[in-house]
């Protein structure tokens, strides 16, 4: 039986002691550099804060200081997981040591301060893959979305083969209870706690047994190293480098999610036409990895039944990040992440009895 943790770590967040970051940058690191600034960075929805660090020295001229909410943090997850394995290591360190030696843009760790719970890690800038998609500029856009399709390739073999059962992706998985859970993650958070009530017995009875047959065909894909949260938001544009954020809750799935994720994403919305076309440089270059899909159909009805429940799940999070963390920051991109739900539904007439049972509660999808 699978072992599903939902609950999130406690924020527990004091401002990191500037002397002792000063000390560290100055005889930890592997390079002589002096702390200049310390700049705090946009949060977002995790149990995590960010800095920059500017220094004289170097180089580098900056460095990204992770400061964990509480210095033994890693023992839990900020997502729902699956699996029985005992968590001894950070699990960002984890897999970034083997999406490293995949050879995939993860930020270089320069040193780790376990005590005081401080990652000092590679800088990739500035700019997020959302804010370097320039708005009328679809050639610009459809060459940065290549790349992200090329590196997403990138962790779907090399990072999957060989395994390595030292990897936490490989000892938990996507399998049926923890999507189920996330549909009901949605069903507490988008539906009951967004309108204050419960839904009608007969109603939730038909919306999670369609749940389960999505479930039980994401569940049944052959599995591949899944970085579960791959959109514009988790990318950064350094150059000609795409750096890979936000992987510790890496696991094993099915090809369609990390795709889903970035190609249906909460935050930046793609023409049909870049989708359609992404899609198959995607299956290409998997084919030339020795990964067939010989049905594309077939693996576009995948694509969209995942996309389904990837933007629910999202959409979940979403109100659940306002009503717990109190950040409603997020409750703008709900009506983009299920606007995709609603076009999935109305796209295969097998969804006919979900969309009836669920558009009453969700008005997005009506």
């Amino acid at each position: 039986m699978a072992a599903i943790d939902p609950s999130p770590p406690k924020q527990a967040f004091a401002p990191p002691d500037h002397t002792l970051v000063a000390a560290t940058v100055r005889t930890k690191l592997p390079f002589r550099a002096s702390l200049v600034k310390l700049v705090p960075l946009p949060g977002d929805a995790s149990n995590r804060r960010y800095f920059r660090l500017e220094l004289s020295g170097g180089p580098p001229r900056s460095v990204i200081l992770m400061q964990l909410a509480e210095p033994e943090a890693f023992k839990q997850s900020e997502e729902a997981v699956s699996g029985m394995v005992k968590i001894t290591e950070l699990p960002f360190l984890n897999v970034q040591r083997h999406l490293a030696k995949a050879g995939v843009a993860v930020p270089a760790l320069y040193f780790y301060d376990q005590p005081a719970g401080l990652l000092y890690l590679e800088d990739f800038g500035n700019v997020l893959l959302v804010q370097a998609c320039p708005e009328g500029k679809a050639r610009d856009m459809a060459k940065l979305y290549h790349r992200a399709i090329e590196t997403l390739v990138r962790i779907h073999t090399k990072a999957t083969v060989p395994p390595d059962p030292a990897c936490l992706a490989f000892n938990r998985a996507f399998d049926v209870p923890l999507l189920m859970w996330e549909f009901d993650h949605f069903l507490e958070y988008g539906v009951v706690a967004r309108n204050g009530k419960p839904m009608k017995p007969e109603d939730e009875q038909a919306v999670r047994a369609e749940f389960q047959k999505i479930a039980e065909l994401m569940a049944a894909q052959p599995r591949l190293f899944t970085h579960r949260d791959y959109h514009s938001r988790n990318l950064m544009v350094d150059g000609n480098r795409l750096g890979v954020l936000d992987f510790q809750d890496a696991l094993m799935g099915p090809a369609a999610y990390d795709l889903a994720s970035l190609l249906r994403d909460a935050y930046l919305a793609l023409d049909e036409s870049l989708i359609d076309e992404l899609i198959a440089a995607y299956l290409d270059r998997m084919a030339e990895h020795g990964t067939v899909w010989a049905d594309r159909a077939a693996f576009r009805r995948l694509f969209d039944l995942t996309s389904i429940q990837r933007n629910l799940k999202a959409a979940g999070r979403f109100v659940y990040i306002d009503r717990v963390k109190k950040n409603p920051k997020f409750l703008a991109d709900i009506p983009r992440t299920l606007g995709y739900v609603r076009r999935n539904l109305a796209k295969y007439p097998e969804l006919a009895t979900l969309r009836k049972h669920l558009a009453p509660y969700v008005p997005e999808l009506q």
